[in-house]
Formats: C-alpha cells, structure tokens, sequence
C-alpha cells in the first residue's frame, strides 16, 4: 500500500485535475496556506477570492505560459479549507505540465492521489462517507450509481448514520445512568424500554443495511461470466445482451479465443459481462491460453451463466466442468437457440428448475434472464432511495448489528450491555471517519485520482 506523505500544514500541493489527453479546458490546481503569494507569481496581479480572473499565466521569466482563468478561494472557504488556487487553461498535455512544473519550482510538491480530498476531511469539509463519495459519483457507471452517490456526497448516508449514532447514544447514556447511579430509582432505565429501544435501533439498523447493499450494487455491478461448451451461442448471448455487436459469431467452434467485456444496465444496476473461451479439451495452444482465462475469470465471478443448447441440456461435458467450479459460485443455467427448437416440443424440453429458456437470435426469454440476474444480483426494483456504500460500510453496519445482537443476549447484565453498545458506536463511527485510523484513511484517500 503507498501511504501518502505525512500532512504538513505548511505544503502546498498541485496537481493537473484534468484527464490525460488534449481537451478544450485544462486544469491546474493547487493548495495550501498562503497562496495568494504563489497567484502573484503566476499571474503578476492580486487576484480577489471567489472571482474568476482572465490573465496570462507566467513562466519563472515573466513570459506568458498560457492564457486562461484563474480562480482563487480563501480559507477556510474552499473545497478543501485551505487556500485553493485553480488555472484553467486550453487543455493540452504540455501546456498543463509547463503549467504544473512552474507551480513546483515556485515551491509546491505534486499531490499524491486523493490528497485534495483528503485535507478536505482533515478540515472538517467533508466525512469519510462524503469524501467516498466523490470518488464513487466520478467512478459511476450509471445514471442510478450517479444519484446515489451524488446523495452520499451531499450527506445523505452520513445523515442516516449520525442518527443511528445518536440513538445509541441515548441508549447508552441511560445504561452508564443506572451503572453510575445504582442506588437511584431512574424510571427510564428499566429493562422493558432499554429493550424497545434496542429493538428500534436494532430495526432502523436493519434498514441501513438494506440500503447499503443496494448501494453497494450500484457501485460495483455484478461480475457475470458466459460459459460452456464452444459454439452454444456464448457470443451471441453477450451481443443480445448488450445490444450490439462486440463478439466476433460464427459456426466455427472455438472462435473465442480471449475474454470479451461489456457493462450493461438493467434498471440502471451495471452488470459486468465477460464472455469466455467455450470449455473443451484442445491441442490448439492460443485456445487453450484462452480457455485457462476462462478458469480464472470464473474464479471471480458472482455468478456463471451456464449457456447450453436448447434440446440438448446439461451435457456430460457440462457436468464435469461444473465439478471444477467453486461450490460457492451461484449458478444460472441459459438454455439458448430456442429458436432452432420446434414449437410444439417446447414443453418436452428437459429443463431443470432454476433454468431460462432463451434466443439469443430473436431475443425470446432475454427480458426474463435480465430480471433473473437482477434477483441474483439482490437488487429490488424501484428502489431509489440506495445508500451508496462500499464493501467496508456493509461491513461496519453487519459488525454493528452483531453487537447489538449480543446486546440483547446480554441484557440483564448492565455491564456488559454497555460495552456491546460502545463497540456498535465504533462501527458506525468508523463509516464517517469520527473514529477512524490512519492506514485506513491512506488506504481510501490512495485509490482516488489525481488532482481530486
């Protein structure tokens, strides 16, 4: 893992928070005290907070760089809350690393990844949640991932934890109430309205979680991939899906040599499509690398569509595959070229539960199969109210519940009841970073981009 550079007041960081490549606007940010030093330098004028500036910007030899905008803001009224000076200028790659080695040479360092943000957290800009959310709403890969994150980064998700926080709060001032004072008859520390208050808290707890997963969807999709025997119509199956033509299709078995991806939506869920090289015993050396690829792929996948030929079914061939494949892998049969089947004999087809019969030619069953690997995936249509979570707030709000779990076992022992409610606090206060260790924001804050 890179750690970031230790946090020093006195830095000042830039970085280009633009894409790589040419565009009609370039960016130039920087941070850190003082900058209204580093703005006379490279635009030779005062520049007034908070007003867009037309000016050159200037090289160590007073000659013009480039012309643009310039922006200032002062602290602690800035994205990050510290000074933040941003060039904007016409974006080609030399003009912006001209533009970004005259910061450095007057005294800057380049930003690590996600250090803007960052600072931004450490000055109480924005949470943990919030901060996540940035990178998470610049990594959306639909529009539904999109809203969610954008209400994560405006606080929703922090809002729906604070107040769960603020419950165990209560919860707990009352319990360390009667361990403190035991002498003292308190009325709102009995043992039937610590429970209903556990049950409550326990409840909205319950709902987050729910949220968290759908967010969770969202953000990182469902890993699927296509697999089988060669020519059942893999390739034909992808390009259904993705409504266009991405895998090469012909009769010739074995024409998938390498794994082809695409991203789809269903109900705005991304789901991640990899198909693979048809499974079979070869003496061809590039289709046999393929079909290795195909193993590895399957190993990371959270769901094999198993694609066999209508009619034909679960062959041997098929059978003795599966005993390769993870026991945990969930599965979903794909009985496809339904349309070479006669019509009369659709109801004699030996189909085992939990299998969809489709066309990959005409389109028949793919609206069920998507609907299909929505369930899988656990998404429940028409919720738009997801939290847009990562792995580690699904985790924290799961340890969170056990511990209010263990608290309810436990209740009849003051003591301990207390300590269960503590421990759930951390897990939600880690979420928003209230309560949060250093590896672990550098293990965030490492993953972002550059310049944000």
């Amino acid at each position: 893992m890179n750690k970031p550079p230790k946090r020093n007041p006195g830095d000042v960081i830039a970085a280009i928070a633009t894409p790589a490549g040419r565009g009609g606007i370039g960016i130039v940010r920087l941070s850190g005290p003082d900058l209204a030093t580093f703005a006379r330098a490279l635009t030779g004028r005062q520049l007034s907070p908070r007003l867009a500036t037309h000016t050159d910007f200037l090289g160590g030899d007073a000659a013009a760089i480039d012309e643009g905008i310039a922006l200032y803001f002062s602290a602690p009224a800035s994205y990050t809350g510290e000074d933040v000076l941003e060039l904007q200028g016409h974006g080609g790659p030399v003009v912006m690393q001209m533009l970004l080695r005259r910061c450095l040479e007057l005294g800057a360092r380049a930003a690590a990844p996600g250090e803007f943000t960052r600072r931004a957290f450490l000055n109480d800009k924005l949470d943990l949640a919030q901060a996540e959310g940035v990178a998470d709403l610049i990594e959306a890969a639909t529009e539904t991932a999109a809203r969610s994150a954008l209400r994560s980064l405006r606080g929703e998700f922090s809002a729906a934890i604070d107040a769960l926080v603020q419950q165990l709060i209560d919860l707990r001032m009352l319990v360390e109430a009667m361990l403190d004072f035991p002498e003292e008859e308190i009325d709102s520390v009995d043992s039937q309205q610590a429970e209903r208050r556990l049950h409550n808290l326990n409840s909205a707890l319950q709902d987050a979680l729910v949220r968290a997963r759908q967010g969770s969807i969202l953000r990182t999709g469902l890993q699927v991939v296509l697999a089988g025997r060669p020519n059942v119509g893999k390739s034909s199956l992808l390009n259904r899906l993705a409504g266009e033509d991405l895998a090469i299709v012909t009769p010739i078995a074995g024409t998938t040599r390498d794994a082809v991806r695409q991203t789809i939506q269903v109900e705005g869920v991304p789901i991640n499509i990899i198909d693979t090289a048809g499974l079979r015993q070869t003496s061809d050396e590039v289709e046999s690398i393929g079909i290795e690829r195909t193993w590895e792929a399957i190993a990371r996948a959270d769901l094999l569509l198993l694609v066999v030929e209508a009619g034909a079914g679960v062959t041997p061939e098929d059978e003795a595959a599966l005993t390769r494949m993870p026991q945990s892998l969930r599965r979903l049969t794909v009985h496809n070229k339904l349309d070479l089947v006669d019509t009369l004999k659709h109801a004699d087809l030996n189909v085992e539960a939990g299998s969809i019969l489709v066309s990959a030619k005409t389109g028949e069953g793919i609206s069920e199969l998507k609907q299909q690997l929505l369930a899988v995936a656990g998404w429940q249509p028409g919720n738009e109210d997801s939290l847009m979570a990562r792995e580690r707030h699904v985790a924290a709000l799961r340890d969170a519940a056990a511990c209010l779990d263990r608290a309810a076992q436990v209740g009849q022992l003051p003591e301990l009841f207390a300590e269960e409610l503590r421990l759930a606090q951390d897990c939600l206060s880690c979420i928003t970073g209230k309560f949060s260790a250093d590896d672990l924001l550098g293990e965030i804050f490492s993953r972002f981009c550059i310049g944000k």
